[in-house]
């Protein structure tokens, strides 16, 4: 039975991954994960200085769903390179570096600094607010997308994912600006705007009023943008959004995935990462599957 996957030229042992921000960079998990049985780790944010992130309170719990207003706290790419990299290097897997910035310049300052760093693939968070075009997201403006993705690929080291923020009209739209501007893949979807009240101190939930909502609530959500995601490039495309299970994560593979990434199961089930590895596993075995790949978008 054949489990690997081939991800912009990298070959993953398997279609598993973490999803930036729910696992840190590993090294809290390693305790109820073994790290190198995964496809591929996803660490979170990376900036070029460190950020200190949103005012609390900042997680609410919601029904079928969590919302977060971290703001992409993350300690800056000196601490990132001295510190993470080398305890992930420590594992048989693949290494995913997720970078944030609030400028063009904030991007490419940190894809230069990991060029020649022992990192696999650059995953791109491009739902992060402009400053320099009055704080909408480059991930909201196809021009945007395509402009800051040519501007990373001009520097980096290694193949680029950018990851999709799923607050748009149309999600193929963006996903052909991406691949226009040079991509080598997509990761989709990043977190929904929400907001939660509390009734009882007639105030927000969130210190910054709106969040990112994530969990089972976004699920359907997600796998649709997915299927139409990989059926607007011919890159490949990394799903995410509510997977709690190995059905949750083929629905994904289905619609067009090559991989996908575990994010806030992790929060309530550190061990859902192996798991939902385990239920693919057992899925093909069920159904006679060899390759992993044969299952790829066969839902058409």
């Amino acid at each position: 039975m054949n489990l690997s996957v081939e991800l912009a030229g990298v070959t993953l042992k398997n279609p598993v991954m973490t999803a930036s921000g729910t696992f840190g960079s590993g090294e809290e998990y390693s305790e109820f994960v073994d790290l190198g049985s995964l496809g591929a780790v996803v660490t979170k944010g990376v900036a070029n200085v460190p950020w200190p992130g949103n005012p609390t309170p900042r997680i609410a719990e919601t029904c079928g769903g969590m919302l977060n207003a971290i703001g992409l706290q993350n300690p800056g790419i000196d601490v990132f390179v001295k510190r993470d990299i080398p305890f992930l290097k420590q594992y048989d897997t693949k290494i995913v570096v997720n970078v944030c910035g609030r400028s063009t310049e904030d991007y490419v300052e940190v894809v230069e600094r990991l060029a020649e760093e022992p990192v696999d693939l650059l995953e791109i968070n491009i739902s992060c607010p402009n400053v320099k075009e009055g704080g909408i997201a480059f991930g909201q403006d196809p021009r945007a997308a395509e402009a800051i993705t040519k501007a990373v690929k001009e520097k980096a080291g290694q193949p680029v994912i950018m990851k999709l923020s799923p607050n748009v009209t149309d999600i193929g739209e963006m996903a052909r600006a991406a691949e226009a501007g040079g991509a080598d893949g997509v990761s989709l979807i990043n977190t929904l705007t929400g907001m939660k009240i509390d009734i009882h101190k007639r105030t927000f939930a969130l210190a910054n009023q709106t969040g990112g909502l994530s969990g089972p609530a976004i699920h359907p959500v997600a796998v649709r943008m997915v299927y139409q995601a990989a059926h607007a490039v011919r890159i490949p495309v990394i799903g995410m959004g509510g997977i709690q299970c190995a059905e949750d994560a083929l629905e994904f593979i289905l619609a067009g995935a090559t991989a996908v990434s575990v994010g806030t199961a992790n929060f309530c089930n550190p061990y859902a990462t192996v798991e939902i590895l385990d239920g693919i596993r057992a899925y093909m075995e069920q159904y006679g599957v060899e390759d992993i790949r044969e299952l790829i978008g066969a839902v058409r």
